[in-house]
């Protein structure tokens, strides 16, 4: 936990017009890798457009490391299909942390930072990083690679573990 710089809260909120993978449905859940570390969400069962509502919590000691995200559709007695792929950078999170420690009493709703999508990242549109309840959140939908069709919907939150340690 020495090289840890903080925790990446990653609340995946829901899929939205995933692809079909078995009859006429999927059974879709997420897998959240960054390093070596893997997370997964519990599966949502014949749902194209599922709400898992879960909250995964990934350690970083390397913010220049990709968060990496993949959507599978369970099989019970085949491998599971892949459902598509995306990515995302947390840099431009850490730097809006960053920003908001030095205008502290920020009003809710204030917005540190704007992402935009580009051909560099997965972003289905605009992602801003605000304050919300005291914290530095990100919003994002990401959309999915390799596939016809699809786009996750999550929220980031920084959780320093080392006030005193720099980003």
């Amino acid at each position: 936990m020495d090289d840890t710089l903080g925790l990446l809260r990653i609340h995946i909120s829901r899929g939205i017009n995933l692809a079909v993978r078995d009859v006429r449905s999927s059974d879709p859940y997420v897998v959240v890798r960054m390093g070596k570390q893997k997370l997964r969400t519990r599966v949502v069962r014949k749902n194209l457009n599922p709400e898992w509502n879960e909250n995964l919590t990934l350690s970083v000691a390397d913010p220049d490391l990709p968060v990496k995200l993949a959507v599978y559709d369970r099989d019970r007695f085949s491998l599971d299909d892949k459902m598509g792929d995306a990515e995302f950078d947390i840099r431009p999170l850490l730097e809006a942390v960053r920003m908001a420690a030095d205008l502290q009493g920020l009003e809710d709703g204030t917005v540190v930072k704007r992402v935009l999508p580009n051909r560099q990242n997965c972003l289905a549109e605009e992602s801003c990083i605000i304050v919300s309840n005291g914290k530095v959140v990100q919003h994002m939908f990401l959309r999915l690679r390799n596939v016809e069709c699809g786009e996750i919907q999550l929220q980031l939150q920084w959780v320093p573990v080392n006030p005193s340690r720099e980003l």
